[in-house]
């Protein structure tokens, strides 16, 4: 089912996000991670993009996989980085050929070391034209496209009315949903759909929810996208240390709240990212009575 009847057709959607390993080994015990969650019922899940496209083939199949021997509905992340349109043509008929009705329209990052975003020759500098290639050839009805939404602002963009007007200018190319980038407090988010709804963003607007579940990572993480740390959550951080087990019953329970107070305010849904391990989602779904909805 596509993005834009799963939003149009139920009050609340449920979706996991994964990334692909680089090892079978990796892979394997993703497809575990998968068909655990799989048992909560989830709307769709997604899966990630490497750098400059290297990991293509594998999210292609992991996607086709989820899908087709799986059976739960799926949805690809697609990067204009290091791509020509020529290939981006060659990637959507790819998903097509699967049966793959879902995409989620990101600009990408730029490779690790550089600090600019460079398009390939004849490539695509910004999500918005990527969306708009894909409404204006011939699969312009057949996929359902996600955008990213940043609730503190781009990381690049520090002014957050240009942020937001790059934001519907990707709507405006023929954006189904927005899922926003991870955040903490939820006030951002808040008046971050406030504000995209004053811009006549009218698109359902989904937050993106990352667990701690290790104190560095989730530095690296926050610092990475702009995501600010509250304090009470730094200080949870350094006193934890390397007490793994601390850390993570921290995170289960400070998502849980979030996700709490989201839910209890009328968010469409909630999109987890999971870092491909199940055991955070799973304490959250049977923390919030998720776990009952199969």
């Amino acid at each position: 089912m596509k993005l834009s009847e799963l939003y149009k057709n139920h009050k609340r959607t449920f979706s996991f996000e994964f990334f692909p390993p680089k090892t079978p080994e990796g892979e394997e015990k993703l497809f575990e991670t998968v068909r655990e969650l799989s048992l909560l019922g989830p709307s769709f899940v997604s899966v990630t993009y490497g750098a400059m496209g290297t990991t293509r083939r594998n999210t292609l199949r992991i996607v086709s996989r989820i899908k087709n021997e799986i059976g739960l509905e799926a949805a690809a992340h697609l990067t204009c980085l290091g791509h020509t349109r020529e290939e981006i043509a060659s990637i959507l008929e790819e998903l097509r050929a699967e049966g793959i009705e879902n995409i989620v329209a990101l600009r990408g990052d730029p490779p690790k070391g550089e600090m600019e975003f460079k398009p390939a020759p004849g490539g695509f500098r910004y999500a918005s034209e990527l969306v708009a290639f894909i409404r204006q050839g011939g699969h312009k009805t057949y996929f359902s496209l996600a955008v990213a939404g940043y609730p503190e602002g781009h990381i690049e963009c520090k002014d957050k009315q240009k942020d937001l007007d790059h934001l519907k200018h990707k709507v405006d190319q023929g954006a189904d949903v927005v899922i926003t980038q991870l955040f903490f407090n939820n006030l951002d988010f808040f008046n971050f759909k406030d504000r995209a709804f004053k811009a006549g963003i009218k698109i359902p607007i989904v937050p993106g929810i990352m667990p701690v579940t290790h104190g560095p990572q989730i530095q690296r993480f926050a610092s990475m996208c702009g995501a600010a740390i509250p304090a009470p959550m730094r200080e949870a951080i350094a006193r934890f240390g390397e007490d793994q087990k601390s850390i993570e019953a921290y995170g289960i329970d400070y998502a849980t709240r979030q996700c709490e107070d989201l839910l209890a305010r009328g968010v469409p849904g909630l999109h987890f990212y999971t870092l491909n391990k199940s055991n955070a989602a799973l304490q959250i779904y049977k923390n919030l009575g998720l776990n009952q909805r199969k």
